[in-house]
């Protein structure tokens, strides 16, 4: 068989499973209203938490950056490091209580390149079970023995730990702070009092907490600092915080924040930052502005906690079967193809809602995800559920 009459069989199986990927184009970012392949739709399915990626400023930071080049013409370690982004770094380092930062291009190259390069051959990583893909496959592409445990199971993952210490060398637990598809928060206060127990190291990945949530850290508030700082947590419990800034930053690129000795290992050692070519000026520059914007109007993070309650008052009314409270997400299980008939049913009404299927999610638990920004409104937020209930009423016997 050829490689494309394999490539083709490959894809057949996809739609036949309802499993298929299909891109939609959009002519701007969403705030929140968009045009989506030629249609105006309300989106609740952008990850831009507080609405920055439209924001006046960062769009004229970004173009103003640009002035600095187009591109940085090479990696970080070459020539391809501007002042910018060190700038980027320190502000990073600053707002969440650590030492020092480091940038890299995306989160999934954060992950990927921190694990391969604090773990390897003759050490253990613990992941939870429902870690986003990049922690995934940051395991398994670092050599180190690999152990799981049930999602949020505090006895899994104390006999996680105790069967690393078995296995001697170092250790290495990474979770999630704040989990994407069930959008509940990690037990970090336990999870870093276990690490300390069995002499582990904590990394905790804030792509959905950093600049959405933060707390009292010691005697300093650190309000844009993810669920470690809302649990207390200093750098010394939590010693490995990743974070993206392409969700409530509204932007692109992604860091890891720690002690200094961590970031310069990750200079010397992380190769998806080695070897890739330097984040654009432009995007330093917008970031830049983007935390300064999320510093200086608290009120973002105001209005999306009202929606996140709003939107919990008004579903108790919907015919939906939701899993957990949401932190940052609602969604409702189904079966695949319930999701997704439901989902072009609500885009025909207006909306874009992402359908969530495996193996993004488990096998059985495919959902809706409804994603909440500050700059919905609470009429936006009640036009979503009424459509969502008349597109159920619609389709209630697709169960499969």
């Amino acid at each position: 068989m050829t490689l494309t009459e394999t490539l083709r069989r490959r894809l057949d199986e996809r739609r036949a499973q309802n499993l298929y990927r299909q891109l939609k184009t959009l002519d701007a970012a969403p705030g929140p209203r968009a045009i989506v392949d030629g249609r105006a739709l309300l989106t609740f399915s952008s990850n831009d938490y507080l609405g920055l990626a439209t924001h006046p400023d960062v769009i004229a930071a970004q173009q103003s950056g640009a002035s600095l080049g187009a591109g940085t013409t090479a990696s970080h370690l070459v020539n391809g490091h501007l002042r910018i982004h060190q700038q980027l770094q320190d502000t990073i380092a600053d707002v969440t209580g650590r030492e020092a930062a480091l940038v890299f291009s995306s989160g999934y190259m954060a992950n990927i390149g921190t694990i391969c390069a604090l773990v390897g051959r003759g050490d253990n990583i613990i992941s939870d079970r429902l870690n986003h893909a990049s922690l995934i496959d940051g395991a398994r592409l670092s050599s180190a023995a690999s152990l799981r445990f049930p999602h949020n199971d505090l006895d899994g993952l104390e006999r996680q730990l105790e069967r690393a210490a078995q296995n001697g060398g170092n250790t290495l637990v990474a979770v999630d702070g704040v989990y994407s598809m069930d959008g509940d928060l990690a037990p970090l206060a336990q999870m870093a009092e276990l690490c300390r127990k069995h002499n582990a190291w904590l990394m905790v990945d804030e792509a959905h907490g950093f600049g959405t949530m933060g707390g009292l850290v010691g005697s300093e508030q650190f309000p844009l600092a993810g669920s470690i700082a809302a649990a207390g947590l200093t750098q010394d419990e939590v010693p490995v915080m990743m974070g993206t800034l392409g969700k409530a930053a509204g932007n692109a690129g992604a860091f890891v924040a720690g002690s200094r000795e961590l970031i310069d290992f990750l200079v010397q050692f992380a190769r998806p930052y080695i070897y890739t070519t330097g984040m654009p000026p432009a995007v330093a520059a917008g970031c830049l502005v983007a935390i300064d914007v999320m510093q200086r109007e608290p009120e973002r993070r105001v209005r999306l906690g009202r929606n996140i309650e709003f939107f919990a008052r008004a579903r108790r009314g919907s015919n939906c079967r939701w899993r957990n409270p949401p932190a940052r997400y609602s969604r409702c299980c189904s079966a695949v193809k319930k999701v997704v008939t439901v989902a072009a049913e609500l885009q025909e009404r207006g909306f874009l809602v992402g359908a969530i299927r495996p193996p993004t999610v488990p096998a059985g638990t495919a959902r809706l995800r409804i994603t909440l920004s500050a700059n919905h409104s609470e009429a936006q937020i009640e036009q979503l559920l009424v459509a969502l209930a008349e597109s159920l009423r619609t389709f209630p016997a697709v169960t499969s």
